[in-house]
């Protein structure tokens, strides 16, 4: 089995007994920590796949272990290098452990550059510079009530080819800084996916579609879709509470109290006066562009009565009634459609 001696995460070229049934929350059994995969195939221009960047979005696993039993015998049409990320916070089924940094926000670009986290992600990325990648596909899960879609860092026309393997609604973001698919973009094409929830079998069958197809794929067409052929949304704010606020979901008093059914909103067409919920009086949600220009607070929301209330057309994703995931991540993104000139449409 491959030895790197000077790697901040384990490399294996080979599947340790029990890896392909293996669940995320005993891979601790098997793996030391993070681990990059190396395994061959007969297109030498490997697939980046990686999961469990969140501990508890364990699809990604669970379709690259379908895969990997699938070609088991005949080999691989191309080769894969696979990440396993966050196994520890898979061990305890979290998104990640308490004081520990975001496993997707550690990639060059990070806001944590000294953190140990980071300087394994800088290896693995340099590693994976040196290999002529094909593509790179991170898997998630959300929590909240989402269509299955795809994200992407560049408008290039091979990134949407490859964001179309999984899905037509595609996703350009700018922030947050420090996720694996913006650092990998610079390499090859790179997209996260959106799985929905984990545990749904449709996930997993989804992803299995998706990695099946990116390891047979001979190449992606660099050329633009049609516009009836991909649904292209930008983030334009992330919208958060404030850190010490606080908020419910289920009409307990708290600084913000949303609408219990505020994940039954995710890619709805919001026109201005569409309902959050309601807030105390001078609380006001915290909102941090996503396309990487400022914009005020009072442009997207307003708080008359206290209710909490669109100023302008957004379409959210991300929404969710998961308490953890809205005091690690945020409450929603707001989106507005582009084309592939990025112009807003």
């Amino acid at each position: 089995m491959m030895t790197v001696t000077d790697a901040p995460c384990a490399v294996m070229d080979r599947l340790p007994d029990a890896f392909l049934d293996c669940p995320a929350d005993r891979l601790l059994d098997i793996l030391p920590g993070p681990t990059l995969f190396d395994l061959p195939g007969r297109d030498p221009r490997p697939l980046f796949v990686s999961t469990l960047l969140h501990g508890n979005e364990y699809s990604g696993l669970e379709a690259v272990q379908a895969v990997l039993r699938r070609h088991a015998a005949r080999g691989l049409n191309r080769s894969l290098l696979l990440f396993i990320g966050n196994v520890r916070a898979a061990a305890a089924n979290l998104r990640t452990l308490p004081g520990q940094h975001d496993f997707n926000r550690v990639w060059p670009g990070t806001l944590h550059p000294d953190d140990p986290l980071a300087d394994m992600a800088r290896w693995v990325y340099d590693h994976a510079a040196t290999r002529d990648l094909f593509a790179s596909i991170d898997i998630h899960n959300n929590t909240g009530f989402n269509p299955h879609y795809s994200c992407v860092r560049k408008l290039d026309a091979k990134d949407i080819a490859l964001a179309r393997l999984f899905s037509r609604i595609v996703v350009h973001f700018q922030r947050p800084v420090g996720t694996l698919a913006a650092a990998f973009a610079t390499l090859c094409p790179s997209i996260t996916v959106e799985c929905g929830k984990a545990g749904e079998g449709s996930a997993t069958q989804h992803a299995i579609e998706l990695v099946e197809a990116a390891l047979a794929i001979a190449d992606l067409p660099d050329h633009p879709p049609a516009p009836h052929d991909v649904d292209l949304l930008r983030t334009c704010a992330i919208v958060k509470p404030p850190a010490e606020a606080t908020f419910s979901f289920d009409g307990s008093p708290a600084d913000f109290m949303f609408r219990p059914d505020i994940d039954r909103l995710n890619f709805s067409e919001l026109t201005p006066g569409a309902s959050f919920g309601v807030a105390r009086a001078g609380m006001t949600l915290d909102i941090l562009p996503g396309d990487g220009h400022d914009a005020p607070p009072d442009d997207y929301f307003a708080y008359d009565g206290g209710e909490i209330t669109l100023m302008r057309p957004a379409i959210p994703a991300m929404l969710t009634v998961d308490p953890r995931a809205v005091k690690l991540d945020c409450l929603c993104y707001l989106m507005h459609r582009i084309g592939m000139d990025g112009a807003r449409l």
